[in-house]
């Protein structure tokens, strides 16, 4: 899942503060599972930004509400109708969504208040780690399911590096290196050589490096049960 952040709420009030009457649109996926930008949390940021002390003059009228996927213009462009006298919408997506927001509503200015930070998962309750870059070609097949890429500070492809020392990385105190974790999985599983292959060189182009990505789905009655990511 995408996870993001609240930005600091004096970047918030700056990007707002000269307009009128603001949207606060929650985000009903991601960034309402960890808690950054669900309903909820656009109710409770409406309140605070709604504080006099915010501001030198008075400040914006807020209304708020909540969309189940922002990243989606079809449905966006059902679904969320904008109220009469709104000139500013404060988004609490990640920046996918608050890009579809813009396109949806052009030229209505679409402001984030989040950060978006990383694709991770929740090992234990309130509290998300970093699993996956996007890479474009999973390689979890050769490494226990556990990703060099995102979860070793150097993303290296070849194993430890000098700076590893007992289990822990260089980069800061109680930082585990992902790949002794590696190493430890595939014993477990008896697939240690697979730590010993060697593999050809990733391509990087699904992973951003030949310009901007879209995923296209086919399979819809034309005999096809295949998906293809491109660049475009």
């Amino acid at each position: 899942m995408i996870v993001g952040d609240l930005k600091p709420l004096q970047e918030i009030v700056a990007a707002i503060k000269d307009y009128k009457q603001v949207l606060v649109l929650g985000c009903g996926s991601c960034v309402t599972v960890c808690l950054s930008g669900g309903e909820k949390e656009a109710e409770q940021l409406s309140r605070e930004l709604s504080q006099m002390r915010h501001y030198h003059g008075l400040p914006p009228q807020f209304e708020v509400g909540s969309i189940i996927r922002q990243c989606e213009k079809d449905l966006v462009l059902e679904n969320q109708k904008i109220p009469s006298g709104i000139d500013a919408i404060l988004s609490l997506a990640c920046g996918a969504g608050v890009q579809t927001l813009a396109d949806a509503f052009e030229p209505l200015p679409v402001i984030p208040a989040l950060n978006t930070t990383f694709l991770g998962a929740s090992d234990n309750p309130g509290i998300w780690t970093e699993k996956c870059k996007g890479c474009g070609e999973c390689i979890l097949i050769h490494t226990g399911g556990i990703c060099p890429i995102a979860r070793c500070a150097k993303s290296l492809f070849n194993g430890p590096c000098g700076g590893s020392k007992g289990g822990y990385c260089e980069v800061g105190q109680g930082i585990p290196c992902a790949w002794t974790q590696i190493v430890a999985r595939l014993k477990k599983m008896d697939k240690l050589h697979c730590y010993e292959e060697i593999n050809a060189s990733k391509n990087w182009k699904p992973g951003g490096a030949a310009g901007l990505r879209r995923r296209v789905r086919t399979g819809l009655g034309d005999g096809s049960n295949t998906n293809h990511t491109k660049n475009s």
